[in-house]
């Protein structure tokens, strides 16, 4: 008699990402020579000297860190994130009981959505929304309800964010500044976000790994506002602002209650983030506000050279208030619905973007959309406009 071997039930509810997947299609068929990849957000140009430096150090210091670090981080690193969150909350912040090191931001909201999530919960999710979020309700065993994010600014209707919550919602994630739409919530948006958890007895998952690139606005976060801190589990990393996304070093910062799960959960997802990597890290969450005030001025840049380029191919981009993306209309410049276009660029102009139908439950609200990344060269963004204009234009 035959065994049957199939996926589980989960597995079969989502597809592989879409992100990686069209960088994958666009190297393939064109190589690096040729291929553009305003597909997946990582930067093709160096991180600061400093940090590869401190990781050169870190790998070179005998034996010392070539082993697990702590499980849930090393405690300098851990030290220095509370010390940073502490100065940008003004309160407190435990390095101890509140702040678990992980492998990156994408592993801290599985390990965030298993710790606190039950089956049968519901958590809501803006849409669009980077696409791990999905996936990561189904893993937990929770159903997402979905909140639309309306353009041309990205808003949402604040009753049906109220019809959202509901008796068996357990959390919200929030991603702010916004992938794939750029959208930086307001003050008054996370405050209306903290009366409905706290009417609700719920949790905010927040993802805020671009907190440090914000074009418009401010960068809230919630665990800031009255009532929240301990019913928020704060999610960042070094891959974005530091231009390191393949050292996958993550963290989260939650009330100790959280934390105790989280830890567990991480523990057995991945065990430990790698440790050199994390001393490195320690060391560059120390470097002076002039940093930053660098990178995002040299974002800005990159922003403005995409947004002008865009609308020079004849796209309509919505420009992000924070974060390194852009939501481009299509609508005036083909029927194809934004799979077909995104590959007919590939094919045509080796460039690789994302059709953001894949950002959406409902595929159909994302079919007149793609998303393009700017951490790149400046000579990166011309030569992928460049391309784009002259395979539209024929």
């Amino acid at each position: 008699m035959g065994t049957t071997v199939g996926l589980s039930l989960k597995a079969g509810r989502f597809t592989e990402s879409v992100i990686r997947e069209m960088t994958r299609v666009n190297m393939a068929r064109h190589g690096p020579e040729r291929a553009v990849n305003f597909a997946q957000g990582f930067p093709d140009f160096e991180p600061p000297p400093a940090i590869v430096e401190a990781a050169h150090d870190a790998l070179g210091a005998g034996g010392l860190y070539h082993q697990y670090a702590t499980t849930w981080g090393a405690p300098v690193l851990r030290q220095a994130l509370a010390e940073k969150k502490a100065s940008d909350w003004g309160r407190p912040v435990d390095p101890d009981a509140e702040v678990t090191v992980a492998c990156g931001a994408t592993e801290s909201m599985m390990a965030a959505m298993l710790a606190a999530v039950d089956p049968g919960d519901e958590v809501i999710i803006f849409e669009p929304f980077y696409e791990n979020y999905g996936p990561d309700c189904v893993l937990s065993g929770a159903e997402p309800r979905y909140v639309a994010l309306r353009p041309p600014d990205w808003s949402f209707d604040i009753d049906e964010l109220r019809r959202a919550f509901t008796s068996r919602t357990r959390a919200i994630v929030i991603n702010t500044p916004h992938n794939p739409t750029g959208k930086v919530y307001t003050r008054s948006e996370l405050e209306l976000i903290a009366e409905l958890c706290q009417q609700h007895d719920a949790i905010a998952i927040t993802d805020e790994i671009y907190e440090h690139l914000v074009y418009e606005g401010e960068h809230v976060s919630i665990a800031t506002l009255p009532g929240m801190a301990e019913r928020t589990i704060t999610i960042s990393g070094a891959s974005k602002t530091y231009a390191v996304t393949g050292w996958r070093i993550g963290w989260l910062i939650a009330p100790a209650v959280l934390t105790g799960g989280i830890r567990k959960v991480h523990d057995f997802l991945t065990v430990g983030a790698p440790h050199p990597l994390q001393i490195a890290v320690a060391s560059a969450l120390h470097f002076p506000a002039a940093f930053y005030d660098a990178v995002l001025e040299e974002y800005r840049e990159r922003r403005a050279a995409m947004l002008a380029g865009l609308r020079d191919c004849g796209f309509h981009p919505n420009p992000p208030a924070g974060a390194y993306y852009v939501m481009a209309s299509i609508e005036e410049l083909t029927e194809l619905d934004d799979v077909a276009f995104a590959n007919r660029l590939v094919e045509t102009a080796a460039v690789a973007t994302v059709p953001a139908s894949s950002f959406y439950a409902s595929r159909e609200l994302g079919r007149r959309h793609l998303r393009f990344s700017f951490p790149k060269r400046r000579e990166t963004i011309e030569r992928g406009i460049g391309a784009l204009r002259a395979a539209l234009t024929r």
